[in-house]
């Protein structure tokens, strides 16, 4: 009967999902009408009791996936996520993928006005799942004194520590191409959180730009507002033409 042979799919994939990492991803739905000889009917019935359960959770542009607590970020300060991580009791990682100096693109160059950069794109993890990558270029005259054992090792605030005094962050929304899907582990064409943040030095200068693409599902950003704020407009709300 069909009710036994979703309940008998269900705890198949509970045992599947209790050994899988937070945030993981399970096959598709047709994969695992395939898998099991069942309907797709059928396995999003099973799929649905191990919802129910809290065990797993689906997202549109995702799919199903391992439940999993989201990566808070608070953007009260300027900070780094790996120590708001630390905070929180997880382990924080990196993997550099890319260190070069070059010719900036142009949206970089306008921001940081100079002809040659360092760039850094690594990975960085939450208790070994991938949950950001990050792109970040600085002036090549102050990456000059950077190997890739200090930004392996250490973040960009620690590095040029003393002279970062202040960002402006601009969030927004994007899609996995396929080089950041494979590098997050989701789909393609998945929803990513944008992040791009411009640090200024103490007299204002930008000299620090980084971008940021993290999986919709796996992060969140919090602001504290004052309680004295009269709307209930998110802060910082624009419009993008």
């Amino acid at each position: 009967m069909r009710s036994i042979r979703y309940q008998e799919i269900a705890e198949a994939l509970r045992e599947r999902v209790r050994n899988a990492a937070p945030g993981s991803l399970l096959p598709s739905e047709s994969e695992l009408s395939a898998e099991f000889s069942a309907s797709r009917v059928t396995v999003r019935r099973a799929l649905e009791l191990v919802r129910d359960d809290g065990l797993i959770d689906a997202r549109q542009g995702f799919g199903w996936f391992v439940a999993t607590e989201p990566v808070p970020q608070r953007l009260e300060s300027l900070g780094t996520i790996e120590a708001q991580l630390e905070t929180s009791g997880r382990d924080a990682q990196r993997r550099v993928l890319e260190f070069a100096f070059e010719k900036p693109p142009a949206h970089v160059r306008r921001v940081l006005g100079v002809a040659k950069v360092l760039r850094v794109k690594r990975v960085n993890l939450a208790d070994g799942e991938p949950f950001a990558v990050v792109t970040v270029w600085c002036p090549a005259e102050l990456g000059e004194r950077l190997s890739l054992s200090d930004v392996e090792r250490h973040p960009f605030y620690e590095l040029l520590d003393g002279k970062l005094r202040g960002a402006t962050q601009t969030i927004g929304a994007d899609v996995a191409h396929a080089d950041e899907a494979d590098l997050l582990a989701v789909p393609v064409g998945a929803p990513l959180l944008k992040c791009r943040r411009v640090t200024n030095d103490a007299d204002g200068r930008p000299i620090l730009m980084s971008e940021h693409l993290f999986p919709a599902h796996r992060t969140e950003f919090v602001v504290e507002l004052p309680n004295d704020v009269p709307s209930v407009t998110p802060a910082g709300l624009r419009l993008v033409e």
